[in-house]
């Protein structure tokens, strides 16, 4: 499995991620850090959205960015591709990058089970609270 980071999320939180679960086979990526799958930090979201769904590798998105859902192009380009993912609570923001990396180390066990059974095509928001479920989003 890999984790995919979208260029409204730290560079950080893809680094940390990537440091817990490399150990277990799996890897976790920020859009800026991809030039080998032709991406920069300006990649139009329809660009990756396609690109990682059409990859035979399994990818989970993490992302800030709630227009994906919202924007006609970008949620027909998600529902095609079959990705899942998390779209991080706007509280996200407002903490610091450390806590925010710290939260998503502690939820990842919890969050890799819950996406692994999800639907192709769903989006689910990641509440900073640590025992907060995972609250379904329309695409």
């Amino acid at each position: 499995m890999n984790v995919f980071f979208d260029n409204c999320t730290s560079p950080v939180f893809a680094g940390t991620l990537d440091a817990l679960i490399t150990h277990f086979g799996h890897r976790a990526r920020h859009v800026r850090g991809m030039a080998d799958y032709g991406f920069a930090g300006n990649t139009p979201d329809v660009d990756w959205i396609t690109r990682l769904g059409a990859d035979p590798a399994v990818w989970i998105v993490i992302t800030g960015d709630q227009r994906i859902r919202k924007n006609l192009a970008e949620r027909t380009a998600w529902i095609r591709a079959g990705l899942k993912g998390f779209v991080l609570a706007p509280s996200y923001n407002k903490m610091p990058i450390n806590q925010g990396a710290s939260v998503l180390l502690w939820r990842w066990p919890v969050m890799e089970q819950f996406i692994s059974a999800a639907a192709p095509g769903s989006m689910f928001e990641l509440s900073i609270n640590r025992r907060t479920g995972f609250t379904p989003l329309a695409v």
